[in-house]
């Protein structure tokens, strides 16, 4: 067992390299202006997890402003397939857009509204789907995207432990509903369907079809 487990997470950070500046640019942004983007060993991992799929067409719940996009774009790119990232922010999306045409994608499609709506419009079969938006609202989400996946392929759901708290007995009382759906979410996938959860990041839940 891992003693120091902030230590580990650091040195696993440490593993991906990214050198390209227009990314930094993106991830700078981010961070000075306190925009949540993902951790680097989820990232790394979410890269991985997509590669290995060998994920053509990749649906993304909750843009932010296109930071693991860009990477989830040039996987499906890669394969030959369609890239949909919805965000309901409509600043967000704006920096979004402005942060995939930088790169010249050809087959991005970027939705502006809330993916409760947006999802059920998209024609198509997913090999991976990013789930990463309001926390409240994940179980909806799972059920509107789930039947667009394709055959043996994964949703890939970040943030699903909330800072840890699903795991504490005292929580504090403006997270109570969130933390209670989240645990009634996390019963739910891992009574239902195939599914792991994995302690690191802020909790990365695996579902595959």
């Amino acid at each position: 067992m891992i003693v120091d487990f902030d230590k580990a997470a650091e040195y696993t950070r440490k593993l991906l390299k990214i050198n390209n500046e227009k990314i930094l640019e993106i991830k700078k942004y981010g961070e000075e202006n306190k925009i949540p983007i993902i951790t680097e060993e989820v990232l790394n991992f979410m890269i991985f997890s997509a590669k290995t799929a060998k994920a053509a067409n990749i649906l993304e719940i909750g843009t932010a402003i296109g930071y693991s996009g860009v990477f989830l774009a040039e996987i499906s790119e890669g394969n030959g397939g369609k890239f949909y990232t919805i965000e309901i922010d409509e600043e967000r999306y704006s920096r979004a857009k402005e942060n995939f045409e930088k790169f010249s994608f050809e087959n991005v499609t970027l939705i502006l509204g809330d993916a409760l709506e947006k999802i059920s419009e998209i024609d198509e079969k997913f090999d991976f789907i990013f789930i990463d938006a309001a926390k409240g609202q994940y179980k909806k989400f799972f059920d509107l995207a789930y039947p667009k996946l394709s055959d043996n392929c994964i949703i890939f759901i970040d943030n699903i432990m909330f800072k840890g708290l699903v795991a504490e007995a005292e929580i504090p009382k403006r997270y109570k509903t969130i933390v209670r759906k989240l645990n009634e979410f996390i019963s739910y996938l891992n009574d239902n369907h195939n599914f792991v959860l994995l302690p690191f990041g802020d909790g990365v839940g695996l579902v595959t079809k």
